[in-house]
Formats: structure tokens, sequence, C-alpha cells
């Protein structure tokens, strides 16, 4: 199992504490040595979880340039048309897919194109699913030019455990569909806003993967697979 780059040091030195605490207690706490096995127990889960948390699945990408492909893995809370303030004041279409602690949290890229704008916003830690998360917590919004035409916009948001998001795009960058963009630590969740008109081949409440489930079918002249 690939562990992503961004969990690794967190991992060494969880790995590092859980032995040394281990070590201490069957050092020192001999006597208990019923205690002494549940700690070493529950050490186990602790760090398999983080585990598995960092990981980072090969993915055969599904790409095409009028296509909005899921950003994280997840399930789909929310499609409805809102009005977007940040950048396009005006109605777009919003798709918001809520990522558990254990999806992967890796965010990709859902479209390719040029970035044309990026901002980063310190924020409060409100529950991903919280109505206002996206936009009273910490997160990021990307807006990208995409091939096909339309401007596709979206947003990182921390939860109540998410307190650090990773971003690696910066206005004026090409970017592709499906490469990573970024990373949230913990439960987190991230936002699509696209044109009203643009077409969604996704429901509430259906699990999507990242890099691989087509969420929305843009409003364009080009040729479509759909």
């Amino acid at each position: 199992m690939k562990i992503h780059k961004e969990g690794r040091r967190i991992l060494f030195f969880t790995l590092l504490a859980l032995l040394a605490a281990n070590l201490l207690l069957f050092r020192y706490n001999a006597e208990n040595g019923g205690v002494n096995k549940v700690f070493a127990g529950i050490s186990v889960i602790v760090f398999l979880t983080l585990l598995q948390f960092f990981r980072s699945p090969a993915r055969r990408l599904f790409t095409h340039e009028d296509l909005v492909i899921a950003p994280a893995d997840g399930k789909v809370v929310v499609i409805e048309n809102v009005h977007e303030p940040e950048y396009f004041d005006d109605q777009r279409k919003q798709i918001s897919i809520f990522m558990s602690p254990i999806n992967v949290h890796i965010t990709r890229n859902p479209i390719s194109g040029i970035v044309r704008y990026f901002k980063y916003h310190p924020g409060n830690y409100l529950v991903a699913w919280h109505p206002k998360s996206s936009t009273k917590n910490e997160r990021t919004t990307v807006v990208v030019e995409s091939e096909a035409g339309p401007f596709v916009l979206f947003r990182q948001i921390a939860g109540a455990m998410a307190r650090r998001i990773v971003w690696y795009v910066n206005e004026g960058d090409e970017v592709s569909q499906g490469e990573e963009f970024g990373f949230i630590k913990f439960g987190s969740r991230v936002d699509i806003f696209v044109p009203v008109d643009t077409e969604v081949k996704v429901q509430i409440g259906e699990k999507v993967k990242g890099g691989q489930t087509v969420i929305a079918q843009l409003k364009t002249t080009a040729p479509s697979l759909f």
C-alpha cells in the first residue's frame, strides 16, 4: 500500500511515540500485563487507522474535456442551485462531497484547464456537513477555465477534525483532470460550482471516487462521451 507524502512524517512520529509508550509500560508496569496488552491493542488500532487514512491507492483516471470528475472520494450531500458570492457573484449549481475520516483524502482536479483564481481562507472548524462550513470554515477556492470553455469553481473545506489544508496549485497554473491538487487532513468536504445548465450525473447519497466518477457534464458544443 502506497502512503501519501502528507502522511509519512505524521506516521513516523506516531509510530515512535506509540512504541516508546508501550516499551515504558512493559518495563515499568510489568505487574499489570492485562492493561499493557489492552494499550498495545489500542496502539495498533490507532496506527492502522492513521495508515489507512493516508493511503494513496493507484487509480485509473477517467478524463474528458466536457465532463466534471469527482475531485475526492466520499458521499454526495448537496446538489442545488445557489448564489456563489466569492468569484462569480451569480447563480451556480453546487455539488458537495462529504469525506469521512475513512475516505482517501487526496483532492484531484475535476477538470483540465488554467487556474484563473486561487485564494486560501483561514476560518472556523464547523462539522463539514454544516451549511455554513462552505463560507465559515478554513478553506481554499480554486477557479479553473476548463478546456471545454466554462469556468468551474471547487473548494476544499476543513471539517471539525481537519485542521490543515494542503494545496499544490496557484493562479496561472495549467492543471490536468484527475491529478492531485491538494490534501485535507481528516474529515472534510469538497464543493464544486458549475454553470446552472450543467447536467448532473450523480444523486444525493451516492458514493463517488476521486478521479473516476463522472459527477456532471458541462454544456458545450464539443463532442461528448455521454
